[in-house]
This record gives structure tokens, C-alpha cells and sequence, in this order.
């Protein structure tokens, strides 16, 4: 049996292994530090930060739905200011590759939010987010139009010297031309997915279960249509790592979003079952190779492939 190497390269940066925790399902990474070994993990992405604190949507904000989850927190967060001030100090030395995830209502906000978290040691890259209402086009999401979605990576691009991933919504008819949009644009790499649009209703209370009515599914419910989209763009050849997720709970896990075109991938709903998801699925991940891939040299060599 050859010596496995865990190690991953992607956007100049070298990850001890694929497995980062995503955005939203981990905090500013210091609520995991006493739960998880940070260090096993190949990275995180904090929770999403705007130019100003959200207070996030009216409760509740959570429920269990088969096989996954439906959330609608409504991007609660810091802000800026004291994300840099109060966050980022742990962060710097927390032990793993750290990607901070950011949003905003406009593309000044995208633009200043991206401006604002460089030059900061601690972040490594920056994950912008483009499932957001642009208010300055009626509410219509950013990332639901190639011709948008490219004109904002490119300011935000042109804003840091950091890789700049772009989070993709698959809530689209079909997201290869965004991807290949925010490419062109300067993107660095590409995660999929976001969470899908759903609904759960209380019947014998007659209300919806959310405060919003409406909210993200994530969970293992969504790793097929995961999978779906990260094989589409893959295949479109676009050049940037993809960062898969949707679903992810174990190795195999894992190591069916490498065979179908990841580099990276984010364990995001299992971090609520058991805080120390990330470390098991990266742990999970290489014994699963030395059983079912013995001739692997590289985890990477899983990337793309699918027979």
C-alpha cells in the first residue's frame, strides 16, 4: 500500500486535507475550538460577514425536515468592524486555513466587505456569497444572472489580492454560465451548493414552521442535486477548484463530490449533530481511500474521477 497524501493545493494555498466546515454551520470558528481539532480540519469558512450587523429574522429559524434541515437565520452577524476587532484575532493562529465568507445588499456593500477583510493576517481568501437580493435591482439575486453575477465578482476581484471563491445558489435553471461568468470574471474557485428554497408547514398548528415561512434545505436531503451541479460545472471545464457541498456526513461522502469534480468540499448540517463532524470526515476520508483506493498516491487524485 503506497503513503496516501492528504494534502491538497488549490487557489496558491496548500490545505492539510479537502475537508474545510461551512459557512454557517461553524460559527467564527472559536465556538468549535474547545469541541474539534481545529488543526484537523483542511479549513474553515466563518459565518457570513456584512459592511454593517444584521440581527437576522424573526424565530423560528430552524427546523428538522427528512433528511435534513430547514434553516432561515437570516445571515445574522457582527459586522465588519468588529468581526476584524473581536474574531479575527483567534482566527490568526486557530491552526487551519481560514476563508471568510461575506455578502451584502448592493455591490459597494460586496466591494467595501472585500476591501475591508484584506491585508488582515488570519484570512486566507475570501468566499463571497451571491445568493443576495441586489435591492438596487429590485430584489432580484445576484447570483440568478450570468451578466450580474460576473459584473460583481469582477469589482470584488478588483478589490482584494485574496482568492476569492464565489458561492453559487442552485436555485437557477442552470448554473454552468453563472459559473463560467464568475470565472471570467477572476474568480478563484467555485462552491456548490448553497441551500435549496423550501418550506415546512405545522399542520395541526396551521402556521409554517419558520418565522419567514421560507427557508435553505441543507442536509443529506440535498447531496444528489450536490452532486448534479458539481459534475455539470466540472465538466464545463472552467479551469478554478470547485468546493462541493451538500449532504457531506462521512468519507464516502466526500469522496463521491472528489469523483464527480471536487477539490475541496464543506461539511456543513452534520456540524450540528456532532461538533467534531469536519475532523471525522476528513479522518473517515483517508481510511475510505486506503481501503477502496489503494493505488492513490494523492487524495487529490479522486478529482473528476467518475467513470
Amino acid at each position: 500500500m503506497s503513503v496516501l497524501s492528504m494534502e491538497i493545493s488549490a487557489m496558491g494555498l496548500t490545505f492539510t486535507n479537502p475537508v474545510l466546515c461551512a459557512s454557517g454551520t461553524f460559527g467564527y470558528g472559536r465556538e468549535f475550538s474547545g469541541l474539534c481539532d481545529l488543526s484537523r480540519l483542511g479549513g474553515l469558512v466563518t459565518k457570513g460577514v456584512s459592511l454593517e450587523p444584521r440581527a437576522g429574522n424573526p424565530p423560528p429559524r430552524v427546523c428538522e425536515t427528512a433528511s435534513g434541515m430547514l434553516n432561515s437565520i437570516g445571515l445574522e452577524n457582527v459586522g465588519l468592524r468588529a468581526f476584524v476587532a473581536d474574531k479575527l484575532p483567534f482566527l490568526r493562529d486557530c491552526g487551519t486555513r481560514v476563508l471568510v465568507n461575506f455578502f451584502g445588499e448592493t455591490a459597494d456593500d460586496y466591494v467595501r466587505c472585500a476591501e475591508g477583510l484584506s491585508g488582515h493576517r488570519g484570512v486566507d481568501g475570501l468566499e463571497a456569497n451571491i445568493s443576495c437580493p441586489n435591492v438596487e435591482a429590485g430584489g432580484i439575486e445576484f447570483g440568478v444572472e450570468p451578466q450580474m453575477a460576473g459584473a460583481l465578482v469582477q469589482r470584488v476581484c478588483g478589490a482584494t489580492d485574496l482568492p476569492v471563491v464565489v458561492k453559487l445558489t442552485p436555485n437557477v435553471t442552470d448554473i454552468v454560465p453563472i459559473a463560467r461568468a464568475c470565472v471570467q470574471a477572476g474568480a478563484a474557485g467555485l462552491s456548490l451548493i448553497n441551500t435549496l428554497k423550501g418550506m415546512a408547514v405545522d399542520a395541526r398548528a396551521g402556521r409554517p414552521r419558520l418565522g419567514r415561512r421560507f427557508g435553505g434545505l441543507s442536509g443529506p436531503a440535498i447531496k444528489p442535486v450536490a452532486l448534479r451541479l458539481v459534475w455539470q460545472v466540472a465538466q464545463a471545464g472552467l479551469g478554478v477548484p470547485i468546493l462541493g457541498i451538500g449532504g457531506i456526513c462521512s468519507g464516502e461522502d466526500v469522496a463521491e463530490l472528489m469523483l464527480a469534480g471536487a477539490t475541496l468540499v464543506q461539511v456543513g448540517t452534520a456540524n450540528f449533530l456532532r461538533p467534531d463532524a469536519g475532523q471525522q470526515v476528513a479522518e473517515e476520508l483517508e481510511r475510505f481511500c486506503q481501503r477502496y483506493h489503494p493505488a492513490l498516491r494523492s487524495v487529490g487524485e479522486l478529482t473528476g474521477g467518475l467513470a
